[in-house]
């Protein structure tokens, strides 16, 4: 990352994966009650951001099909100015990796870095607190990218503990399909009894490699996601004979863990013309941790 007085460059939004996702229940209000463990990863979007002095928030590069009202980053922006009453401005450049639809929190850790970078650029001074507090009007992941560790996570994603995790090297691949969380999250056949579990229960598996990720927990939402997107289950299908794979967040995204990276390069070698694969190694805190206390 670059820092001068008037800008912020080079400032990585970092992907996640979901090392499982339990759906335990349904709340009352119409949400899901869930249990995950988020991972952060060293691949992301990368975002620039320069102070304007007409007090405009401006998005500089198009996104396909996100206009720029609709942007996360540019209502991030705006909800920390009504928030702060701050005059300034940013003019905001994205330089997009991270597919969407892919269950890799790309929005939402654009709209983290975006709070945490102006908290810093701007010369706020908000607490980290404070910006989980607004990250959440934004979406049920974002929280977790302000908090900037990887976490143990309840209620809908915003109740976290952060956890300590081993270094592991991850094959992302990624389905050419979209795939829609509300319209998941929506499906009669989804599971929503899963047994909640302890973080204790979890840690106690993390020193095991043999057979990881499949040796804890499960992704609720892969099979409902693999029974109606073809492209996922072939996915799934190809790891079989690779190492064990699980799905991330509602999906489309597949990952597995190896342990180094030139072996996830040589299975990322191995995969069929066409497909899109990447490798990644994990994170233990976000890159702009340092940007709220």
């Amino acid at each position: 990352m670059i820092e001068t007085n008037d800008a912020l460059r080079d400032c990585l939004a970092p992907a996640k994966l979901n090392l499982f996702l339990h759906i335990t229940g349904r709340r009352p209000d119409g949400y899901h009650a869930l249990q995950t463990v988020f991972q952060l990863l060293d691949w992301g979007d990368t975002l620039h951001f320069a102070l304007r002095d007409d007090g405009r928030i401006a998005r500089k590069t198009a996104v396909d099909g996100v206009p720029a009202e609709h942007d996360l980053t540019v209502r991030a922006a705006t909800l920390l100015k009504q928030h702060t009453g701050t005059a300034a401005g940013v003019e905001i450049d994205i330089e997009k990796c991270l597919p969407m639809g892919a269950g890799l929190g790309g929005g939402s850790s654009d709209a983290a870095t975006t709070l945490l970078a102006l908290n810093r650029l701007w010369k706020l001074g908000l607490s980290r607190a404070e910006l989980q507090a607004l990250a959440l009007k934004l979406g049920a992941d974002v929280p977790f990218f302000v908090f900037g560790r990887n976490a143990f996570a309840e209620g809908v994603g915003e109740a976290l503990e952060a956890v300590q995790l081993p270094r592991r090297h991850f094959l992302v691949v990624t389905p050419r399909v979209h795939v829609p969380t509300v319209a998941i999250f929506s499906e009669k056949s989804l599971t929503r009894d899963t047994s909640p579990i302890t973080m204790t229960d979890f840690l106690a598996q993390q020193d095991c490699s043999e057979g990881w990720p499949d040796s804890y927990g499960q992704n609720d939402m892969q099979r409902v996601v693999a029974e109606k997107y073809a492209e996922v289950a072939q996915v799934l299908g190809w790891f079989d004979n690779i190492a064990p794979a699980r799905m991330t967040g509602s999906g489309a995204s597949v990952f597995a863990a190896f342990a180094s990276a030139a072996e996830a390069e040589a299975a990322r070698a191995g995969l069929p013309a066409g497909w899109a694969g990447a490798v990644a190694t994990s994170l233990d805190t976000h890159p702009l941790l340092a940007f709220a206390a």
